[in-house]
């Protein structure tokens, strides 16, 4: 194989692996920043879930405050109750009193309700808080996987470039030109692989002569549809023995 046809696809090979690697490094800080959100989301969960239990403590506090006066008014109807001198008098505190009661009863099952409310609340809070904690753990673990991932990913880079580098000294200047501008044209993609006639990337057939020159990689053959550098991959030799004519 042609010297500099040899190490352009080597080259090829390197730029894709620096290519997927930059591009898994710059998708990370979206992976990142979905994890915060996630943690976000569970945290703002419970903290929805604490300002509501303080809105049912503050209105319940509100109610007992509200029960209390009612049954000190109660307390005092009953104490002027024993002090009333005429039948019309009587009714009128009793009317009173059974209004007095009536609130009180009112205000009791409010409380209930509350109680209710407290057992539901602290359910929902303890739930929520798990959901914060494994969120949380789950982040940790991933954003542990990212960094070692990024570690490796970056260790790889730097092997690449050296490797790229030690190609890059051995070609010739028209090998290289030719081979950058190939690829600032078609997104990297510089070198394909002939196949059955055919070029293996824009899947445009070659022209006879051109796939039995490539076939040689004697040189450095373009295609004539996409203009990539073409080499050709004999077919593995089958087991057995060739037959006799």
């Amino acid at each position: 194989m042609h010297p500099d046809l040899q190490n352009l696809i080597q080259l090829q090979e390197l730029d894709l692996t620096a290519d997927r690697a930059r591009r898994r490094i710059a998708d990370m800080p979206a992976a990142q920043q979905a994890l915060d959100e996630g943690v976000a989301a569970r945290a703002a969960a419970v903290t929805a879930v604490k300002e509501r239990m303080a809105a049912a403590q503050a209105e319940r506090r509100e109610v007992e405050k509200e029960l209390a006066a009612i049954q000190g008014r109660l307390s005092k109807y009953k104490g002027q109750l024993m002090e009333v001198k005429t039948n019309k008098e009587y009714q009128a505190m009793q009317k009173e009193m059974s209004a007095a009661e009536h609130e009180v009863r009112a205000h009791e099952d409010k409380l209930l309700d509350h109680m209710e409310f407290a057992e539901t609340f602290a359910a929902e809070l303890k739930a929520a808080e798990a959901a914060l904690k494994a969120a949380q753990a789950e982040a940790a673990t991933k954003q542990q996987s990212i960094d070692s991932e990024r570690t490796v990913l970056e260790a790889e880079l730097a092997t690449v470039t050296a490797a790229r580098s030690g190609i890059v000294a051995t070609l010739s200047r028209e090998a290289l030109m030719l081979f950058e501008r190939i690829a600032h044209g078609h997104r990297g993609v510089a070198v394909a692989e002939a196949r059955d006639g055919l070029c293996t990337v824009c899947h445009v057939r070659l022209r006879p002569q051109m796939f039995n020159q490539v076939r040689r990689n004697d040189g450095l053959h373009q295609c004539d549809s996409c203009t990539r550098i073409l080499f050709y991959v004999a077919p593995a030799a089958t087991g057995g023995a060739a037959p006799q004519p």
